[in-house]
């Protein structure tokens, strides 16, 4: 069925007008086609339409296409103009959630794309993706690619570098984002082996992944790390997965510091509360349900609001100025940088 809701539009640089009307479809992403449509609708679910679904997956990494309320990874608001055009981009964690809508504006832009995703766990994202992105690209850029993975060791890095340099012959952009992310009310909670489940994945391929592709990349190339507001504000509740999002922000800064010289750029985004297959399995119905409230704009994002962050740091005539800095598409929280 669909919920008719009245709530205010925004996109990631302006208020597309104070009340707009929409439609906004609860049917399961499984009988919707196709899957890219672009609406000019608000690039968010209302916090009323999240909280009247049974959101809640058991287990990790999240599902896109199990998801009734869908994040929005594209947008009919949102025009491309060739920024990225001849780019070779690789987008870890680009089956859904942000990655997904980077791949999407990435695609738009004139990008050649390559995503990676969790093997034997994500295929059915995957492949909507890679489709997605076979049809959004443009004449002159080649066929996306989809490589399954587990990022979190370093021989699986350098065979996905591998892949993607001898389909595309190099990399000039590389998206660190892939992530998971596990609640705990306590330290003692945290074991041995989540800790390195969680930084292996976090931060481990974000290393094995860069000292694999800059033996591709060349002056003008950029790396764009994901992070989080988490790394600023602190999480309580998500403390290994907070420590490794400021384990992030370092990296960034002494990467940018190392790799200045050479002429390759290294910059972060570091989202606020992003509606994401991540949050339906990580938190609890209570917490589904009120994501995103606590932030000035109180509501969640979407995905297709953080993803230009990357694009703007991607594109060399908009950012070349910009190394070791973070972008903050969070709602409003304000962050000591």
């Amino acid at each position: 069925m669909a919920m008719n809701v009245l709530c205010r539009v925004f996109t990631s640089s302006r208020v597309l007008s104070s009340n707009v009307t929409f439609s906004f479809s609860q049917i399961p992403n499984n009988t919707k086609k196709p899957l890219l449509e672009k609406r000019r609708l608000s690039p968010r679910v209302c916090l009323r339409a999240m909280a009247s679904e049974k959101q809640k997956q058991h287990a990790q990494p999240g599902k896109e296409h199990v998801m009734e309320s869908s994040p929005q990874f594209s947008s009919s608001d949102y025009q491309p103009s060739n920024k990225l055009r001849g780019k070779v981009a690789l987008i870890t964690g680009g089956d859904s959630g942000i990655g997904r809508a980077v791949g999407y504006c990435f695609a738009s832009e004139g990008a050649t794309v390559a995503f990676t995703y969790v093997k034997g766990q994500e295929e059915k994202d995957a492949q909507e993706t890679l489709q997605m992105l076979k049809e959004v690209k443009t004449s002159d850029s080649k066929e996306p690619i989809a490589i399954p993975t587990d990022l979190g060791f370093d021989e699986n890095c350098k065979r996905v570098v591998d892949e993607v340099v001898n389909a595309f012959g190099r990399i000039d952009v590389l998206i660190n984002n892939a992530a998971e992310q596990y609640e705990s009310s306590t330290i003692e909670e945290i074991d041995e082996p989540r800790l390195e489940r969680v930084f292996r994945t976090n931060i481990f391929s974000y290393f094995f992944l860069t000292r694999h592709a800059l033996k591709h990349m060349k002056e003008g190339s950029s790396i764009i790390n994901t992070t989080s507001v988490n790394a600023y504000k602190g999480n309580a509740s998500l403390l290994d997965y907070t420590a490794t999002k400021g384990a992030i922000v370092a990296f960034t800064r002494g990467l940018a510091l190392q790799l200045a010289e050479k002429g390759i750029r290294v910059n972060g985004v570091a989202p606020g509360p992003i509606w994401t297959p991540l949050i339906p399995a990580s938190f609890n119905e209570e917490k589904i349900k009120n994501f995103g409230s606590e932030v000035p704009m109180k509501r969640a994002g979407q995905p297709i609001e953080v993803a230009p962050s990357y694009v703007f740091l991607a594109c060399n005539h908009c950012s070349s100025y910009f190394t070791g800095q973070v972008l903050h598409p969070n709602g409003g929280a304000v962050v000591n940088a």
